[in-house]
């Protein structure tokens, strides 16, 4: 069990039969009045966010979240499939928990999975990825303009920009949170 008293950023717990994770705390102790503490959640599974003040002694169930490294298989239709390193077990996931940042995933690239009680409600793909560019225009001679970019197509079928000096077969690095370009590999 946990007080609201006890209240950290990244700690979850259950309330109203929902899991939720603590973003900002802050103790409130009025001049006149008894104290209170005032929370900023975020509900795990659905990945809303709410405002609310409990009461320091408020007690909650303290939800433990797991958070392993598992390897990504194949696809299926809409089930995404992993298998945990250690004991080789598969798990499907759907398509619906996938973030945006996924479709720079290919096969047999290690993506966390975060889950709770066996449920599986997150999976973070690697911060940054090196994908092989399959089609993009070739660069002109003597096209040597700073920051201008042209459209090329990775190994997963995703669209980035690039700059112009990068030719197709190259193998370049990308920054999975932005969907940037960051260098050649």
């Amino acid at each position: 069990m946990i007080t609201a008293r006890e209240f950290r950023n990244g700690v979850t717990f259950e309330f109203n039969e929902m899991i939720f994770s603590v973003i900002e705390f802050q103790h409130v102790k009025p001049g006149k009045g008894s104290a209170f503490v005032r929370a900023k959640l975020k509900n795990i599974l659905s990945g809303g966010t709410i405002e609310r003040t409990f009461n320091p002694e408020e007690k909650f169930q303290e939800a433990f979240i797991e958070r392993r490294q598992m390897q990504y298989l194949y696809n299926d239709s809409d089930l995404y499939y992993f298998m945990d390193s250690q004991n080789f077990e598969q798990i499907p996931v759907s398509k619906k928990i996938l973030n945006e940042n996924f479709k720079f995933v290919k096969e047999n690239m290690e993506c966390k999975v975060s889950s709770y009680k066996d449920k599986v409600f997150e999976i973070e793909p690697p911060l940054f990825v090196e994908l092989i560019i399959t089609s993009t225009e070739p660069a002109i001679r003597g096209d040597t303009a700073t920051n201008v970019t042209k459209p090329a197509i990775l190994e997963t079928g995703t669209e980035i920009r690039v700059p112009l000096f990068i030719n197709e077969g190259e193998k370049i690095k990308i920054d999975t949170r932005t969907g940037e370009y960051i260098e050649r590999a």
